[in-house]
């Protein structure tokens, strides 16, 4: 998975041995603590983003706008869910851009975001002077990614504080799935044994990805999502017995999330 979660990946290891250590120590919430506790562990389950941006540079990838959610849709998102879970989507490709230096398509996609976070409640996470500071750095790879990251952990902390886990969660489940859906149409596109390798790796992410959804009370109307991701998880798991870095190896991974995907960015 290349680039989900890319903005959570600005993390620290030992602040995240921290936090995890204190919400075991001092929370009276035992499914509180499990949820806390698997987001946590997703974002330690993904690829670094050094070693995303690395890949980028070694694979010789090149950035493709057709594999990215159409802005165009961004206002359309009319129910809860839909908006969470676009602003994950969103959100990737977000970072997808900030990865491959498209100033312009950046700011095109934190438009997107910024109507979705308002239509959410969580515009404070992505006011004027988170734009200010992406304009401000926008020669700097680096410092807008990283940028990108505190805005959305300031959404996801929000979300959680006011007793909204499960959009908190379907957030996070947009952005994993635009993700690994980018990252298997760049392996189709350049068969790369590195991204498929990296594809594949994400098995452990989903795990925790699945553990957290189904812990938030999401709803039915959100119900498909964790039977995609479960139906993803198989995938995997069958992919990674066979251990093959091959296109065919990860087809029906690049399937089902591609059908996943689908229902997510055309529900409205």
């Amino acid at each position: 998975m290349l680039f989900a979660l890319i903005f959570y990946s600005c993390r620290n290891s030992q602040k995240s041995d921290e936090e995890t250590t204190e919400v075991d120590s001092t929370s009276s919430n035992a499914l509180y603590d499990s949820k806390q506790i698997s987001a946590q562990n997703v974002f330690n389950s993904i690829p670094a983003r050094a070693d995303i941006l690395n890949l980028i540079s070694e694979d010789k990838i090149e950035y493709d706008p057709d594999f990215l959610n159409n802005p165009d849709f961004a206002s359309k998102y009319a129910l809860e869910n839909s908006r969470a879970l676009n602003l994950g989507v969103y959100g990737a490709d977000l970072s997808v851009t900030g990865s491959f230096d498209q100033t312009q398509e950046s700011m095109l996609f934190l438009s997107c975001v910024n109507i979705l976070a308002k239509n959410l409640g969580v515009s404070t996470a992505f006011d004027q002077r988170m734009m200010d500071r992406m304009e401000a750095h926008k020669e700097d790879r680096d410092s807008t990614l990283e940028i990108i990251a505190h805005s959305f952990r300031v959404a996801d902390e929000y979300l959680k504080e006011n007793g909204r886990p499960s959009t908190s969660a379907l957030i996070l489940c947009g952005c994993w799935i635009e993700g690994m859906y980018v990252s298997c149409q760049i392996a189709k596109k350049v068969s790369s044994q590195n991204t498929i390798k990296t594809i594949l790796k994400q098995e452990e992410s989903l795990k925790h990805l699945i553990i957290m959804t189904d812990a938030s009370g999401l709803s039915k109307d959100a119900s498909y999502i964790l039977e995609g991701l479960k139906t993803i998880q198989n995938d995997l798991k069958a992919a990674n017995t066979s251990g093959a870095l091959t296109l065919e190896n990860i087809n029906s991974i690049s399937l089902n999330i591609a059908s996943l995907r689908k229902k997510v960015v055309e529900t409205f």
